[in-house]
């Protein structure tokens, strides 16, 4: 079942009508003995994009971990697409559509930009000139190698790589940090595009959600490894009260 926004919140902006692609239910997982995230359930329309927001340590990279499959889950279900994927190895779920982006990016360093993308890639709409087409800095630095890159440069082909395996679902764990500014806009801009004009559904983690909340549909907040509040983006956008109280961050903070 879709959950629904926090009582008193506005209604998703995304169609309710529309079927899942991405649904959990009652996730527990961590690493070993130790049990990171709990009781965890929500849901992702096909197009949807969430912001996964909460302070430092509350789980966020945890769950999209379990999503691609990298933890000791405990309990619970995760379907992509109608098809259930929890017990599937992490190669299998990317062939399933999950692309992850992850914090370390896991480029090829001793690859060019050309050879990362043509390693991996995977027939369907996202092709390498697609990629290009999107984020023009990689286009003209096609030639070069990985490790030849800014720290901004790698992260666009960390998700270029990622979107060239045509997936389902897109995973991206803290996109913009450690980043220039001027960088972080250009991602913005970029990630805009690609789930609001082009239909990406996504997860984006984030410490600062003035980032997000703009491109996303929903948000979810994690607190101590469970879901403590579900609501529209714009809702949590335009109540910064609510969004101190459960983060922590004023939005003179997050544009910082």
């Amino acid at each position: 079942m879709r959950s629904r926004a926090t009582s008193g919140s506005r209604m998703s902006t995304w169609d309710e009508t529309m079927a899942d692609l991405l649904r959990v239910e009652g996730l527990d997982a961590g690493y070993g003995e130790a049990i990171v995230i709990e009781d965890i359930s929500f849901s992702i329309p096909a197009g949807g994009s969430l912001a996964l927001l909460g302070r430092n340590g509350t789980g966020k990279t945890t769950l999209l971990n379990t999503l691609v499959g990298v933890t000791r889950r405990r309990a619970g279900r995760i379907m992509l697409d109608g098809r259930d994927i929890t017990g599937l190895r992490p190669d299998l779920r990317a062939a399933a559509g999950i692309g992850w982006v992850p914090q370390e990016r896991n480029i090829f360093k001793s690859l060019t930009v050309l050879e990362n993308l043509t390693a991996v890639a995977r027939t369907g709409p996202w092709t390498i000139e697609r990629v290009f087409r999107q984020f023009p800095r990689l286009a003209e630095r096609r030639d070069n190698l990985g490790d030849q890159l800014s720290g901004g440069e790698q992260q666009m082909l960390a998700v270029g790589r990622a979107l060239s395996l045509n997936p389902k679902l897109l995973l991206l764990d803290e996109p913009f940090e450690g980043l220039a500014p001027i960088i972080v806009e250009e991602l913005l801009v970029a990630l805009r595009a690609i789930m609001r004009e082009q239909g990406m559904s996504a997860i984006i983690v984030e410490q600062n959600p003035f980032k997000i909340l703009d491109i996303t549909d929903r948000a979810v907040v994690l607190e101590r490894g469970r879901i403590v509040l579900q609501d529209d983006s714009a809702a949590l956008r335009d109540d910064p009260e609510r969004l101190q109280r459960y983060l922590s961050v004023a939005r003179a903070e997050a544009s910082s």
